[in-house]
């Protein structure tokens, strides 16, 4: 499956989905990026990163950025974390507009691919 297939009749998720993995790439241009049929990876030894479309109506164009920590995020930004294994967790953000890839989801973002690395 390509990225076009993945976001079909859902541009404005495509443009965040773009947005949000370009800034990755210049940040950490060793990253690969996977399509699979329910989310988007990117990773570098290990996905760091995960797209995925909501699953339930989040009211405007969205889509779900995962990422793994070995501790919980302390953050209003933060939509869900959950604990499925000891001192690994995994956030779920809501991206919704450009102006959310700020320098703090940058800085989880880098935390989160050397996390994986370590892995």
């Amino acid at each position: 499956m390509d990225v076009l297939r993945f976001f079909d009749r859902r541009p404005r998720e495509l443009e965040l989905y773009q947005a949000f993995a370009a800034k990755v790439l210049a940040a950490r241009p060793d990253t690969h990026i996977r399509v699979l049929k329910s989310q988007i990876t990117l990773e570098n030894r290990h996905g760091f990163a995960f797209v995925s479309l909501p699953r339930r109506k989040v009211g405007e164009p969205s889509v779900v950025v995962s990422i793994g920590l070995p501790y919980r995020i302390s953050s209003p930004r933060i939509w869900m974390a959950v604990e499925p294994y000891p001192n690994r967790w995994t956030h779920h953000l809501l991206l919704s507009d450009e102006t959310q890839l700020d320098a703090e989801l940058m800085g989880w973002i880098t935390e989160a691919a050397a996390f994986a690395a370590a892995k």
